[in-house]
């Protein structure tokens, strides 16, 4: 049988249920449910199957808590950094103005495109979604002409045009 763990407040059992109750953000309501019911002499595995979360993780949410307190049960996800850019400020800046000019190639700027100019610039290889990802990000979106039919006569096209 696993020790059992033990919640370090001076708050009752109604008052962390109240504070369940009040809670706004999901991830912290459900730790104020743990914390809750484990001051009402709940195991940590009975705990673990009401909220679905593991034994485990009801277990460090409580270190948490007993560690550092309110502070310790937030939702911690949101302070993570996230990952640094592919491109710095520069090299976007420099992007932008090779955007100005047609590519290499030819044709018109896609994802595939920008991304190879981007491998060319970070020296790495760069997936061809963050092509089209930079080129949103700057403002641009795929603009082609609308396709006209092979067979359609350009002159019952403007008096159309003119007449409507």
């Amino acid at each position: 049988m696993a020790k059992k763990i033990e919640v370090k407040t001076e708050e009752t059992a109604e008052a962390l249920h109240e504070r369940y109750r009040k809670a706004k953000d999901p991830v912290e309501r459900t730790h104020w449910h743990i914390l809750w019911l484990l001051k009402e002499g709940k195991s940590s595995q009975e705990v673990a199957e009401l909220v679905g979360y593991s034994a485990g993780w009801v277990r460090t949410i409580v270190r948490r808590w007993n560690r550092a307190g309110e502070q310790g049960i937030k939702d911690h996800r949101r302070q993570l950094p996230g990952a640094k850019p592919l491109l710095n400020a520069e090299q976007q800046a420099e992007l932008a103005c090779a955007l100005q000019q047609p590519p290499s190639d030819g044709g018109l700027w896609s994802g595939p495109k920008v991304a190879a100019w981007m491998q060319a610039k970070v020296g790495r290889s760069v997936d061809e979604r963050r092509g089209w990802d930079y080129l949103q990000r700057l403002g641009y979106s795929a603009r082609v002409p609308r396709p006209q039919h092979a067979k359609a006569d350009k002159a019952q096209q403007e008096a159309f045009k003119k007449t409507a």
